[in-house]
């Protein structure tokens, strides 16, 4: 049954997006993914499974990852101006990975 609403909460977001990027508001649609809609989700379960110690790991861990999202920003938008769009978003994934691998390396080594 926890699938099942975890799955709803992801089809009503993606729906919640499809339509934002049809008004005038398209500009909110980025503004929706940033909603903790999947942090609530991880949140409740380490805070649960393994504690408040871990969870607040865990919330550290999400702040520093805000760092690999800026970065896929930054290169979409240097991206779109300079490519095919279906180029421009492969290459700012690729920033992303190359970023979040970077936050995961130093995180291990740190932690």
């Amino acid at each position: 049954m926890a699938l099942l609403i975890k799955a709803l909460l992801g089809a009503g977001i993606v729906i919640l997006l499809g339509v934002l990027a049809k008004t005038r508001h398209y500009a909110l649609a980025g503004l929706v993914p940033l909603f903790p809609t999947f942090a609530l989700i991880a949140h409740a379960i380490v805070g649960s499974e393994r504690g408040v110690e871990a969870l607040r790991q865990t919330i550290v861990f999400g702040m520093w990852s805000i760092i690999p999202y800026f970065i896929y920003l930054l290169s979409l938008w240097y991206f779109a101006g300079s490519f095919r769009l279906s180029v421009a978003l492969f290459a700012a994934v690729a920033c992303w990975a190359a970023a979040a691998w970077a936050l995961i390396a130093l995180w291990g080594r740190y932690h």
